[in-house]
């Protein structure tokens, strides 16, 4: 699904975004994740724009999971 143009933002505005957050990276930085696949990009007059919801999930620690927490049996052998 297409998402509406305000969600794809400049290397700049991306840059913006993570130090207000107080992360630092370079729009060039950022624009070699987009060149690596690393963020979904797209390039419109030799402008290159990345997902906002992509960048913002930079800035979203990992999520973790307590071993206790997970359901019984999970990681028992299968036999068949």
């Amino acid at each position: 699904m297409a998402g509406s143009a305000s969600d794809w933002i400049t290397l700049a505005e991306a840059a913006e975004l993570l130090a207000a957050a107080n992360v630092r990276f370079r729009r060039e930085t950022i624009g070699g994740w987009a060149r690596n696949g690393k963020l979904q990009s797209i390039k419109i007059g030799g402008r290159r724009f990345v997902r906002r919801g992509e960048v913002r999930a930079l800035l979203t620690p990992p999520r973790r999971v307590r071993a206790a927490d997970l359901q019984p049996g999970l990681f028992e052998d299968v036999t068949g």
